[in-house]
């Protein structure tokens, strides 16, 4: 009797671990404006007015942390450095 090969069936592609959405988190700080955060994050996050980052900042302020963008995991990191850069506290990317 020849032993049974059992093939498992595979839930992912190949590199899934890039596939998904990853969230880009910055956490409140005691160093950073309203008007600096809502300006880094409108420079550097598409579709984010002033305005909109205004909105983030407060909510920022006021939970401690805010999710400013989800998507693929590659411009989640460039976003995350973008925004690291610009002296925005942020939260390590999370798988969401």
């Amino acid at each position: 009797m020849t032993p049974e090969t059992v093939e498992i069936p595979r839930v992912g592609d190949p590199g899934s671990d890039l596939g998904g959405n990853w969230r880009v988190i910055v956490l409140n700080d005691d160093h950073n404006t309203f008007e600096g955060v809502a300006r880094a994050l409108s420079s550097v996050l598409p579709g984010v007015s002033y305005d909109n980052g205004m909105s983030m900042a407060n909510q920022i302020h006021s939970s401690g942390r805010a999710i400013v963008w989800t998507g693929p995991r590659e411009p989640a990191e460039h976003y995350w450095e973008m925004l690291s850069d610009a002296g925005l506290t942020m939260a390590p990317l999370e798988r969401g």
